[in-house]
C-alpha cells in the first residue's frame, strides 16, 4: 500500500517539477516584453493593454504554476527557527499536521471558490475592461489549476511524511548537499569577505 502511494507521490513530483520548470521561462518572456513595450513605447508613443495584460498573466502563470514546484524543493516559507530544534522524525509529524489541518483546508477553500470564478468567465466569454485587452478566462484559470498542482503535491508530502514515519522513504525534507537560494547567497557572501579580508591581510603584509 504504501509503495503504491509512493510511486503516485514520485508521479506527482514528476509533473509539478516538469511544469515549474517550463513555467520559469515566462520570466525571460516577460522581462523581454516588457522591455519591449517599453522601448516601442518610448520611440513610437504607442502602447497596448494587451501586451501588458500578457505581462500580468504571464507574471499570474510563474506564481500560480510554480507554487507546487516551490513546496517539492521545500522553498516555501517556513519557520526553520522553530523546526530546526527538533529532529527529523518530530518535524515530519510537524509538516504532516500542517499539510491536513492548513494547507488542504485553505487550498480546497480557494478551489471551491476559484472553480466557479473561472468557469463564468470562460460561459461568457469575458473579456478584458481595458479598450484592446484580452480574454479574460484563460488568466482565470489559472487560480484552479495552480491551487490544483498545490493540493497536488501537499498531497505527495503528506505520503513522502508518512513514508519516512513509516520507515519506507528518506526525510523528505533532507536536501542533502544541494544548498537552497538563501544559503548559496549566505555562503557567496562569506567567501567573498574572506577573500576580501585575505587581500587585505597580504596588502598589510607587502607594506
Amino acid at each position: 500500500m504504501i509503495q503504491a502511494a509512493l510511486h503516485l507521490s514520485r508521479a506527482i513530483d514528476a509533473v509539478n517539477d516538469r511544469i515549474g520548470r517550463w513555467s520559469m521561462w515566462l520570466i525571460l518572456v516577460m522581462t523581454l516584453l516588457s522591455a519591449g513595450n517599453a522601448v516601442i513605447r518610448k520611440l513610437f508613443d504607442f502602447s497596448s493593454n494587451a501586451l501588458l495584460e500578457a505581462q500580468w498573466y504571464m507574471f499570474s502563470a510563474v506564481f500560480l504554476l510554480c507554487a507546487g514546484h516551490a513546496l517539492l524543493h521545500n522553498e516555501h516559507i517556513r519557520i526553520d527557527l522553530l523546526s530546526a530544534r527538533y529532529d527529523p522524525r518530530t518535524r515530519a509529524w510537524m509538516e504532516l499536521l500542517g499539510t491536513l489541518v492548513f494547507l488542504f483546508p485553505v487550498v480546497g477553500l480557494v478551489l471551491w471558490l476559484g472553480t466557479p470564478y473561472f468557469l463564468t468567465a470562460l460561459n461568457n466569454h469575458e473579456m478584458s475592461a481595458n479598450p484592446g485587452g484580452l480574454i479574460l478566462w484563460p488568466a482565470k484559470m489559472l487560480l484552479p489549476l495552480g491551487f490544483a498542482l498545490l493540493w497536488l503535491q501537499g498531497l505527495s508530502q503528506a505520503i513522502k511524511q508518512i513514508g519516512f514515519l513509516c520507515g519506507a522513504s528518506p526525510d523528505p525534507a533532507h536536501k542533502g548537499d544541494e544548498l537552497s537560494a538563501e544559503q548559496a547567497l549566505i555562503e557567496e557572501l562569506r567567501r567573498r569577505e574572506e577573500a576580501e579580508a585575505a587581500s587585505k591581510l597580504q596588502g598589510a603584509h607587502h607594506g
